[in-house]
């Protein structure tokens, strides 16, 4: 039975006492370079995102859960988007707050996630694009047996430069 709680944390739903972590999170203009995020969202559309939230990622295509602390505070998000259940992949990304990192939540956190895609979701493969700069995340997703598959180069433009960008796969260790 793959369990959505650790040591340290928890992944849960998204509920409408999420809205203010979204609205902090999705409009903090230092983030948008990892979401390809150009303006910033309102609060309307941010309550109908989480209106709509409880779709399943069979319909939906895309899940999004919080990361919390076991005293349910918000500190992140970790995300299954690009869903194909007919070929049995995902994408996967995450994002734990900056006053939260390197506590190994991150760690716990994706190890949740891993286990939920290939046990529950039955994903054969899940990938992950990470730009070359984000050293941590790299090592993250690496100490998990993420191989990186390719470099797109000069991917992403960020406060005057290009950054490139690692995808990164997984497939399930079949035993």
């Amino acid at each position: 039975m793959v369990k959505l709680k650790s040591k340290h944390i928890l992944l849960r739903a998204l509920t409408p006492d999420d809205l203010d972590f979204l609205d902090l999170v999705e409009n903090d203009e230092h983030l948008w370079y990892l979401s390809d995020t150009l303006q910033p969202f309102s609060r309307s559309v941010l309550k109908e995102y989480l209106d709509n939230s409880h779709k399943d990622i069979y319909e939906a295509k895309q899940m999004r859960l919080v990361v919390a602390l076991h005293n349910k505070q918000p500190i992140g998000f970790i995300d299954l988007y690009d869903f194909d259940p007919k070929n049995k992949r995902a994408g996967l990304g995450i994002l734990i707050l900056e006053n939260y990192q390197s506590k190994g939540y991150g760690t716990e956190a994706l190890e949740l996630m891993l286990d939920y895609a290939f046990d529950v979701l039955d994903l054969h493969q899940l990938s992950a694009s990470i730009i070359e700069e984000n050293t941590r995340s790299l090592k993250l997703f690496k100490s998990f047996g993420f191989e990186v598959i390719g470099l797109k180069k000069d991917w992403r433009y960020n406060s005057g430069h290009f950054q490139s960008e690692y995808v990164l796969q997984k497939i399930k260790d079949v035993h």
